[in-house]
């Protein structure tokens, strides 16, 4: 039986992931909103807790995501999504709805639309 050619998978998968598109975290349940947000983050955070996708802009949150379970930017050393290594880690972020992030709050702590100092490895 003929072995695949290791560079054709490789390319294919590439391929495939361009068509696909970018994959994105999701929120996760342990996530709150603080309770002075606007109605209309209220509105935006509650579609993408439940998994709806919102439309508009998009903001990189750090310090929201679950262990692997990042949008991308997980510190020095690391490639990209799926790759932070602690939950709440400070330097993974995830994309959230527009205006959001400032107020969403972790058990850690509120998140940040820049890097934080805080759970990273």
């Amino acid at each position: 039986m003929k072995q695949p050619n290791l560079t054709k998978l490789l390319l294919a998968g590439v391929a495939m992931a361009s068509v696909v598109g970018v994959a994105q975290a999701g929120p996760n349940a342990q996530l709150s909103l603080a309770e002075n947000a606007p109605e209309s983050v209220q509105q935006n955070f509650e579609k993408w807790m439940a998994g709806e996708r919102v439309r508009g802009r998009r903001d990189k949150c750090y310090g929201i995501a679950l262990a692997g379970q990042n949008d991308c930017r997980a510190g020095a050393g690391t490639s990209c999504e799926g790759t932070s290594t602690v939950d709440f880690q400070g330097n993974a972020w995830t994309y959230t709805p527009r205006g959001t992030c400032e107020y969403i709050v972790t058990p850690h702590g509120p998140a940040s639309t820049s890097e934080l100092d805080r759970n990273n490895p």
